[in-house]
């Protein structure tokens, strides 16, 4: 039985004002999707953070297709808040290695971070050294626009920037681990060496880093244990107040 709504969208005044089109849409079965929902499911929960890559080149044009799927991300007012700055140039991978490792020597070893930080961060064994960043082939920043940059120089509001990137990031990292490669979101804090060594512009703030290729052969990672569904999903049936 088809819903029935009293407020149809879109109004037949605001598809008279702006343009709209069908969803692109494939109707699928109960089984279909339940299958197709266990199997994507099982892909991710492969998904690792990898620290240890190798220099094995990859094509710009893979690169290129996961940034496309990122911003797919919806975003407020469509506003597609976003820059992601590739590279896989030597020197630029240098420079942006030798900023993140001085900015973490500081954090590990300056007591930036406090003592409850750091020994939350102790099974993963991480420290202020980031080979990773020169080896990989290719590292791509997201950047986040905290304003809109119009033609004629007038700035415009962005919405919801942080959670629009974020769903964006998400969508990247899932892009790269099911084309068969793998990355670390990585935040060096703070970031602010990424816009000068990238040359962005002013209205754009480093918000994740990822180095992406191919995974060390043999790679470890922690044996650690992700939270069961049990703790991560509530169904609620009935209000609470």
């Amino acid at each position: 039985m088809a819903a029935e709504y009293e407020h149809p969208y879109p109004s037949p005044e605001l598809a008279a004002a702006h343009p709209f089109v069908p969803l692109d849409f494939e109707h699928r079965s109960s089984a279909e999707i339940a299958a197709r929902a266990g199997a994507f499911a099982d892909e991710m929960d492969r998904r690792r953070s990898v620290r240890m890559f190798t220099d094995t080149p990859v094509d710009k044009a893979v690169i290129a297709a996961a940034v496309r799927a990122a911003s797919t991300a919806p975003s407020g007012a469509h506003k597609q808040p976003w820059t992601f700055v590739a590279t896989q140039a030597p020197a630029v991978k240098r420079a942006i290695r030798n900023a993140a490792e001085e900015e973490e020597r500081v954090n590990y070893l300056g007591n930036r971070m406090n003592d409850e930080w750091q020994h939350a961060l102790a099974p993963l064994g991480t420290d202020h050294h980031k080979e990773f960043l020169e080896i990989a082939p290719w590292i791509v920043v997201l950047f986040e626009q905290r304003y809109e940059l119009r033609p004629e120089g007038e700035r415009g509001k962005n919405y919801y920037v942080k959670e629009s990137c974020g769903i964006a990031a998400g969508i990247f990292v899932t892009a790269i681990h099911t084309m068969g490669l793998a990355t670390l979101p990585h935040t060096p804090s703070p970031m602010a060496f990424l816009t000068r060594v990238l040359g962005r512009l002013d209205n754009e703030r480093p918000f994740v880093m990822f180095p992406v290729g191919y995974p060390l052969d043999g790679v470890l990672v922690p044996d650690i244990k992700r939270k069961p569904l049990s703790d991560v999903l509530v169904v609620v049936d009935e209000p609470c107040a």
